[in-house]
């Protein structure tokens, strides 16, 4: 098995930052500062690695005196045009999908599950290639690059919208090249109590990451972009959960428990890039060697409002500096 970029020194020794962030939840002020983030630090490359949608709708019921919504526990009448625009900018900034609808399809979205889930994806979908275009729009021609990947939580239907973008580029499954960088991503976690779209057993996940890094050369460094933290990492610890789904405590306090990957951490060990970047998390912010390869999570508070990342510079197949950022 290879060592990725120890066995033979780049000549190309220039050094390179790429900002790294994950789990943004469908948080539309996150992703505006996410792409900022690349001008903000003097970053040639910005890494989004996964857990981009949200998780609600918001109905905007239309009435004769405006549209009417319950958002966060407060019922809201936007009474014109400026203030349904302010309405639906809070609501996506917070991370949620408003939605225009009269009072029939209201009725309908509550009676009719399938429908709701219908319109759900529909919206969600809407949402990323909006994002997608924001990113074509704001970073094109700019010599940075933007690589986007979907996480556990975001639907398959994700996947086409990011690879029908001509700008940014999708790591996952494959093997991309950014300069002297060999980048490869994965999407897919272990099984979770929550059932989400993307999750298969160890043993599954290992074949799949290991598929995709066996194609790569071993005279140039890797990144691994794996959604996944490495097994008893640090970088995996969560609240531990009973079969209800209710947090098991101790004395008071919230009793974590290590929840990545066996085999993610099974491929960074035998592989050893150079770096390798996490998310699923959030709790779990950090950086940690494994070998010779550093591993980070950027943790989330996507619900605040605050994006979470990483900095790091490279040199070659070596790692000049890194440090944990939120904004």
């Amino acid at each position: 098995m290879w060592i990725f970029g120890r066995k033979q020194r780049s000549t190309d020794s220039a050094q390179v930052r790429l900002f790294y962030s994950s789990d943004i939840h469908g948080s539309e002020r996150c992703w505006l500062k996410f792409l900022n983030a690349a001008q903000f630090y003097n970053a040639q490359a910005i890494i989004m690695g996964g857990d981009l949608t949200g998780k609600m709708l918001v109905p905007l019921v239309e009435e004769p005196q405006g549209y009417r919504a319950t958002f966060l526990g407060q019922e809201t009448l936007a009474r014109d045009d400026a203030e349904l625009a302010a309405l639906e900018k809070n609501i996506r900034f917070n991370g949620f999908y408003p939605y225009r609808c009269a009072p029939s399809e209201y009725r309908r979205l509550e009676e009719e599950p399938a429908y709701l889930d219908q319109v759900f994806r529909r919206v969600m979908i809407d949402a990323v290639r909006r994002w997608v275009a924001l990113a074509e729009e704001r970073l094109a021609g700019s010599g940075i690059a933007c690589f986007v990947m979907a996480g556990n939580d975001d639907e398959p239907a994700l996947d086409e919208v990011l690879r029908n973008s001509t700008f940014v580029r999708n790591p996952d499954g494959c093997m991309l090249e950014w300069g002297q960088y060999q980048i490869i991503g994965e999407s897919w976690v272990p099984p979770t109590p929550w059932h989400s779209p993307r999750e298969m057993s160890e043993e599954e996940l290992e074949r799949k990451i290991r598929t995709v890094a066996d194609r790569l050369t071993h005279d140039r460094p890797a990144i691994f972009v794996l959604h996944s933290p490495p097994y008893r990492s640090t970088l995996d610890d969560a609240p531990q959960v009973r079969d209800d789904l209710t947090v098991v405590t101790e004395g008071g306090q919230v009793v974590m428990t290590p929840v990545g990957s066996i085999a993610v951490r099974r491929v960074i060990e035998a592989f050893q890039p150079v770096l390798a970047l996490h998310g699923h998390i959030h709790e779990s912010r950090g950086a940690v060697r494994i070998g010779r390869t550093l591993c980070i999570n950027p943790g989330s508070a996507y619900g605040e409002g605050v994006l979470h990342g990483a900095l790091i510079t490279l040199e070659g197949d070596r790692i000049r500096a890194h440090q944990l950022v939120s904004g």
